[in-house]
């Protein structure tokens, strides 16, 4: 390990806070028997509140920290499984569903989970109104409404009622998303602030928001410690946890940014786990005897998206175009070898309705015929938000490279997760490249942002990513909200074959590849899987010899 590396570790590790040391968090060298140490590009977080999360990276923190009435199984993606819930009924309208709790449950905090604590947690982030938030919109949940469709029956049993007969298995797998985390009311209650209500929220409290945005309030087998942003989560075991104890007593995500940083890291004993590795870095540990790779098929899609609000990205023609400036053949041979795989609709392989189809290859002379046919000949300049981090900036060049070749002048506007991320939420970028995580293993999670946009004006609340980008669709948002009352899986599914040939054809979305998730990994790591979400990634079963 070369002296320089280990001197930007040593100053990574002293700026995790006195708060790590105190908690015996060892910040040095090799990594100790009872602390798993992975390198993450982490900069995406904003909040560690479930209610307000809604960052691939802040999942994967929430899913081993905080629990659910459900969760995804992992080993059979059609299921979900008991997580709080000890079991559950649909009633025969399809409308109420009632779930009973596993008896002694308790928080972390050493509190008791009751019924009331789920209820209040949907209460909290169906008021909040933030990102995540549209997720329990979903079932015509609101903030009038929402005390009285999600409640406390009795300390053990929990109701929720929904605005119409939906496929069972779409609500029961929204309920397995971050947002359906549930809080501890007392402790929370504790920390809850008066505000000024506003046009974003009309209530006279934050619901403790302020303060969970950096603590801590759940039951999961690990216990958020600490966030020092753009440098490390610490979790810690919860010996409270009502299942299997977690087999390590903490877990330390370091923000190490450079695919060849971690895998140096990784090589010299620094690090457990490397989560963002290049192709080039993958293969070095593919070759070397005393590391081992773990790899996923993810529901994750990796896209293109051009803002409508820009009157030339909203002509027909050259959204078609863009899609012809692509080169998808040689992304798919280096940039992404090993950790994804071309893939141009937005439903991921593996769910429902899933389409395998890419019609589209790098053409240019279709493309300037198609900006011609646009009345722009001389093609016209653009911007284009980019994280700085891999693979999107290598694809980012690559399709400023192509595109230049039509004309199209893409200058590339970096900035870290957080930045990129505030800006497209807005609805203030050109163009945006980025992820889109399933939020739930059911092809509305992907279907309603790609194609669902209720209210198109600035201050519409369902921000759906068709939403960010300004597409007006009346129409694929009625057939979206269609799907989800059909109860008949391959009616369903096509349905979404539909949409998806739709967007593929007309939709501001260029859709560039799938990703495989891949994590080098130390040989003394035991029981490390990835899971085919960000929040199925669990830790709690992993050991060293």
């Amino acid at each position: 390990m070369t002296v320089h590396l280990r001197k930007q570790l040593i100053a990574l590790a002293a700026g995790v806070s006195l708060a790590v040391i105190a908690n015996g968090v060892p910040a040095l060298a090799a990594t100790p028997a009872d602390t798993l140490v992975e390198a993450f590009a982490i900069d995406d977080i904003i909040s560690l509140d479930p209610a307000e999360a809604f960052e691939l990276s802040t999942a994967e923190v929430t899913c081993n920290t905080y629990d659910l009435l459900v969760r995804l199984d992992i080993n059979d993606t059609s299921k979900v499984v008991p997580d709080l819930a000890e079991s559950w009924t649909v009633s025969p309208d399809r409308l109420t569903y009632t779930f009973k709790l596993k008896p002694g449950l308790v928080f972390a905090s050493g509190n008791p989970i009751t019924a009331e604590d789920v209820a209040w947690s949907f209460e909290r982030a169906v008021k909040l109104n933030l990102n995540p938030a549209f997720l329990l919109n979903q079932f015509g949940l609101t903030g009038d409404n929402v005390a009285d469709k999600a409640k406390a029956v009795d300390p053990t049993t929990f109701t929720l009622t929904v605005d119409q007969p939906y496929a069972p298995s779409f609500v029961l797998n929204v309920l397995t998303s971050t947002v359906g985390s549930v809080v501890d009311k007392k402790l929370v209650l504790e920390h809850v602030k008066p505000v000024t209500p506003s046009d974003e929220n009309k209530y006279d409290n934050d619901f403790g928001n302020g303060w969970l945005k950096t603590n801590y309030a759940g039951s999961g087998p690990f216990v958020t410690r600490v966030w020092k942003p753009s440098e490390a989560v610490v979790l810690e075991r919860n010996d409270k946890y009502f299942g299997e104890k977690a087999k390590l007593a903490r877990v330390i995500y370091r923000h190490i940014k450079e695919s060849s940083g971690q895998r140096l890291a990784l090589e010299a004993g620094d690090i457990d786990v490397a989560r963002n590795l290049e192709p080039g870095d993958l293969e070095a540990v593919q070759a070397n005897k005393d590391l081992a790779v773990a790899s996923a098929a993810k529901g994750t899609i990796y896209y293109i998206s051009l803002n409508q609000k820009n009157p030339n990205l909203a002509k027909p023609e050259v959204i078609e175009a863009l899609k012809y400036l692509v080169d998808y053949d040689a992304i798919g041979k280096t940039l992404i070898k090993g950790i994804g795989q071309i893939h141009q609709t937005f439903l991921p392989k593996g769910q429902l309705g899933a389409v395998d189809e890419n019609p589209y290859k790098l053409d240019l002379a279709k493309a300037k015929q198609l900006l011609a046919g646009a009345g722009l000949p001389d093609g016209f300049s653009v911007t284009m938000d980019v994280r700085s981090t891999q693979p999107v900036s290598g694809i980012a060049e690559s399709f400023q490279q192509t595109a230049g070749q039509a004309g199209v002048k893409v200058e590339i506007i970096p900035g870290d997760g957080k930045q990129t991320l505030t800006k497209y939420r807005a609805r203030k970028h050109d163009i945006y490249i980025g992820q889109w995580g399933s939020d739930y293993w059911d092809p509305n999670s992907n279907a309603e942002t790609f194609t669902a946009n209720p209210d198109n004006s600035d201050d519409g609340k369902s921000k759906t990513l068709a939403w960010r980008n300004a597409w007006d669709v009346p129409a694929l948002t009625a057939k979206t909200k269609s799907a989800l009352l059909e109860e008949d899986p391959a009616k369903r599914a096509a349905i979404y074959k539909e949409l998806q040939e739709a967007v593929l054809k007309d939709g501001p979305f260029v859709t560039i590849f799938q990703q495989i998730e891949v994590a080098g990994l130390s040989g003394k790591l035991k029981g490390f899987r990835l899971g085919p979400t960000f929040d199925s990634n669990f830790l709690a079963a992993v050991s060293k010899d």
